[in-house]
């Protein structure tokens, strides 16, 4: 370059936040041609992208150690400091790019104080120029450094356009949005990224090793509101500008290359000051850590919000005019002292410490003049691996032995590594390393003298690099990102207007904005069942925070639907409840009476609202008394003469008995009310469809199906237990698997087979019939016969009207008496005692006429009944 002798120089300096950069770019664009030199490839590439958008693609040019575009037509150039074009070139980069431009400008050159990297920055401060205008931009400790090296120099100082202050320390689970974890190790970044997963959702994740395609898709998700946190390594304090408000210290120390020490204080005020940008004012303070060292001392506080720091007194710098007669020569130079007491000697860099291990070959040591210029070259290339200068010199002399002669890499070799880099399975760490392996072969692919076709292979390089950055994203996404509970996160601090807007799909999915939380059956929320173990009760709150108004319409539909949409059914554990398209809302235990069961809601209906819990509750209850109503019509009216005061003493004890066993008993169990009946008592339970069978005593109504069923479950609920098998319906006989709870709600046990209560009534009152009649077969035999009963089963019924075979006949035997005597014991007063005088009177049982009633009607001491009577 060959700036004009009054071409200006002017130094922009001031602290972070301050449009420096933004300065730069606006005046490079107001001038024909330009270069800036950025501290790093991401901040490069942001800028790149919004010149680009400002001038097109053809007049715009970026410049890293593994990344050139640079069309034929560019005139705007964003580079990296290493990369930058300087007069003479630096002898690690060729002469391509070698041009006058009109601009130039170095940002971040307080850098110059860095140990590693300084002295590139110190250089390019003293030999880049425009030939119009020359920008150095920095921070204000750069001021002594600019007057006694640049005296010519125009200092423009610029205050911040925001306020930082100092927030204190707060804990991970309790960070404020927007704000940005700094840490110095990539294990620490990813341990905070996975805390802040648990407690907020996720975070982005930005490091210096990341691609920009990477890093680009991080800042996006960030930017994009998809995550509210960023964990990030100190690169973030180059430049990066993105929307935080508050920047937390995970750390105040950090390994600089050789020891572990406490970042200086403008160090600490370069990260801190990305907090509040443009007019937004910003935070900064630690994350709370026990650790006494990793908090801020009132100097430190006071420093970086007065924007204070001590001035520098003196930079890094190596020697620019290489020797290159031999390599010795060559060590020499770069080992050069300067005698400007500011410019201080570089601690030895990582080229010149594979130079000095290279040259301990004494095949190399022995090269001179173009071979030494090719052999530092080499030694240029980046270590991105950070594997050290010993094992990374042997790559070097590699790439050295192909590029000696003028030769070129071969390309077998090339391809091979970069196929085996081209890998995009493994974990973050896995790609993160091939990542940055390959960027030093997209290095060499840029360098048209060491390559026969290197726009071929930067192309292949550059692709490899774009499938394992996507890789790395998705790896980092899916690891530290939990889009659920970030959108949960942020639902949970909105109100009014803000809130997130809650939708169920057709089936049941539940989703608050964009992200799916579980689904809803019914009135009852289940958590995504996807959904990790920690973020459960975050879910759950935020079902019982926003789907209130949705269960309440599913309830008021439900008061004012149809009978229809109700249904008796059973739990998971065979209980009796009641259900709504396969939703339980209620189960049912015992109440007052059979008929009258307690009704219990469902604890999916606590999240309903009071009124419309209790609405619901009451239209249920209307349902359930309506049902009974409806197929145990004959046992409620059963029930209701039981209580009737209109009702004769017989009839209301028999009642009673009845309806609460159910409406079904066997007649033996009944002899003592039946005994008691009159004329106008069995008239009246005639009207109530009770039938006095001869082996039975049931409401005929009851027999049917429904009517089972509910009478089922009325039972299980009053004993507490799971519904029974019922028989299907319309089943005549059962068969000996047949669920004995389920079957003797209708059916008689006779045998291995059951008969339906009806049916053996049929049966046995035909028998009874023949023998009043004086017949000799008492067997409906045809009967007996469609109905399928076997021999065991016929036998056992005519047992129980009183009938025995002999041969192939049947003979009247009777039935047969109690085994216990039923007989009440005589109470101890004057009659009792008569009663005992005269019983030796009366005859023996067996010589005593036949009654006329049937035996089935007969009372079990007809003897004591006529002398009760007798004396009275």
């Amino acid at each position: 370059m060959a700036p004009r002798i009054d071409a200006p120089v002017r130094a922009i300096l001031g602290p972070t936040n301050t449009g420096k950069t933004h300065l730069a770019i606006e005046r490079m664009c107001g001038h024909s041609s330009g270069v800036i030199g950025f501290p790093l490839r991401l901040l490069a590439r942001e800028v790149y992208d919004r010149v680009v958008a400002m001038k097109g693609e053809a007049q715009v040019a970026l410049l890293t150690g593994e990344e050139r575009i640079v069309p034929p037509t560019a005139r705007y150039f964003l580079c990296t400091a290493e990369s930058m074009p300087v007069p003479g070139g630096d002898g690690h980069h060729d002469s391509d790019f070698q041009r006058d431009f009109a601009f130039a400008a170095i940002d971040e050159a307080q850098l110059g104080i860095d140990p590693e990297r300084g002295h590139v920055f110190t250089d390019r401060m003293l030999r880049v120029r425009g030939r119009e205008e020359t920008l150095i931009l920095g921070s204000d400790t750069l001021k002594p450094i600019v007057r006694e090296l640049l005296p010519d120099a125009e200092i423009v100082s610029r205050p911040r356009f925001s306020t930082l202050r100092y927030a204190g320390s707060v804990k991970l689970s309790r960070l404020p949005p927007r704000s940005a974890v700094v840490a110095f190790s990539a294990e620490q970044v990813y341990a905070l990224a996975e805390m802040l997963r648990r407690f907020r959702g996720g975070a982005a994740v930005v490091m210096g090793v990341l691609s920009p395609a990477t890093r680009n898709a991080q800042v996006a998700m960030f930017q994009r509101g998809e995550v509210d946190y960023l964990v990030a390594t100190d690169a973030i304090g180059m430049g990066l500008n993105m929307d935080v408000t508050h920047v937390a210290f995970a750390g105040l120390e950090k390994f600089d290359g050789r020891r572990d020490r406490r970042l200086t204080i403008p160090e600490m005020a370069q990260i801190a000051g990305r907090a509040g940008r443009h007019q937004k004012d910003g935070t900064f303070g630690t994350l709370g850590l026990s650790d006494t060292s990793a908090s801020f001392s009132e100097e430190e506080i006071t420093a970086i919000e007065d924007h204070r720091f001590r001035p520098l007194d003196s930079v890094y710098w190596r020697n620019a005019n290489l020797d290159f007669t031999d390599v010795r020569s060559l060590i020499g130079s770069l080992e050069a002292k300067s005698d400007d007491p500011i410019l201080r000697s570089a601690p030895e860099a990582i080229d010149l410490s594979v130079l000095k291990l290279c040259a301990q070959d004494p095949a190399i040591a022995s090269k001179r003049g173009a071979q030494t210029r090719r052999l530092w070259a080499v030694c240029g290339l980046p270590d991105f691996r950070k594997v050290g200068p010993m094992h990374h010199s042997r790559m070097v002399r590699r790439l050295f032995s192909y590029i000696n002669e003028g030769g070129h890499v071969p390309h077998e070799w090339f391809a091979a590594e970069v196929a085996r880099l081209d890998n995009m399975s493994g974990d973050i760490e896995a790609l993160a390393d091939r990542l940055a392996g390959i960027r030093s072969w997209a290095y060499i692919a840029h360098r048209s003298d060491w390559l026969k076709e290197p726009a071929k292979w930067a192309e292949r390089t550059r692709e490899v690099e774009a499938r394992l950055s996507d890789a790395l994203h998705e790896r980092l996404t899916q690891r530290f990102v939990d889009r659920r509970t970030a959108v949960l996160v942020r639902d949970i601090g909105a109100r009014g207007g803000d809130a997130l807007p809650v939708t169920v799909a057709a089936d049941g999915e539940v989703s608050v904005g964009p992200e799916p939380i579980g689904h809803l059956t019914g009135f009852d929320f289940r958590v995504d069942p996807n959904a990790r173990l920690a973020d459960k009760r975050l879910l759950l709150a935020a079902a019982e925070r926003r789907l209130g108004d949705e269960l309440d319409r599913r309830a008021r539909a439900l008061i004012e639907a149809e009978d229809q949409a109700f249904e008796l059914t059973t739990d998971e554990s065979g209980m009796i409840a009641l259900g709504w398209e396969g939703h339980i809302l209620a189960r049912l235990s015992a109440g007052r009476s059979l008929l009258e069961p307690a009704l219990r809601t469902a604890r999916a209906l606590d999240r309903l609202s009071v009124p419309t819990r209790a609405s619901l509750r009451e239209r249920l209850e209307r349902w359930l008394d309506g049902q009974v109503q409806k197929h145990l019509q004959s046992l409620t009216n059963l029930a209701s003469a039981a209580s009737d005061p209109g009702s004769s003493p017989g009839v209301r004890a028999l009642a009673a008995m009845l309806a609460d066993a159910g409406g079904v008993m066997p007649r033996k169990a009944m002899l003592g009310p039946i005994a008691h009946l009159e004329q106008a008592d069995r008239q009246a339970l005639h009207k109530l469809r009770v039938r006095l069978g001869p082996l039975d005593v049931f409401l005929v109504p009851l027999i049917k199906p429904a009517a089972q069923r509910w009478r089922a479950a009325l039972l299980a609920v009053r004993m507490n237990q799971a519904m029974p098998q019922l028989a299907g319906a319309g089943a005549s006989t059962l068969g000996p698997e047949a669920d004995p709870r389920g079957a003797s709600l209708a059916y008689r046990r006779l045998g291995r087979q059951w008969l339906r209560i009806d049916l053996a009534d049929r049966l046995a009152s035909h028998a009874r019939k023949v023998r009043s009649a004086g017949g000799e077969d008492p067997l409906d035999l045809p009967l007996a016969t469609s109905l399928g009963l076997d021999e065991e089963a016929i036998a056992k019924l005519m047992g129980e009207v009183g009938y025995t075979k002999a041969g192939d006949a049947w003979r009247w035997r009777g039935r047969r008496p109690q085994r216990d005597d039923r007989r009440p014991q005589p109470s101890s007063h004057a009659f009792a005692e008569l009663e005992k005088l005269r019983r030796p009177l009366e005859p023996k049982l067996e010589d005593r006429p036949l009654p006329l009633l049937h035996p089935a009607d007969q009372k079990p001491h007809p003897g004591a009944g006529r002398h009760r009577r007798g004396l009275c």
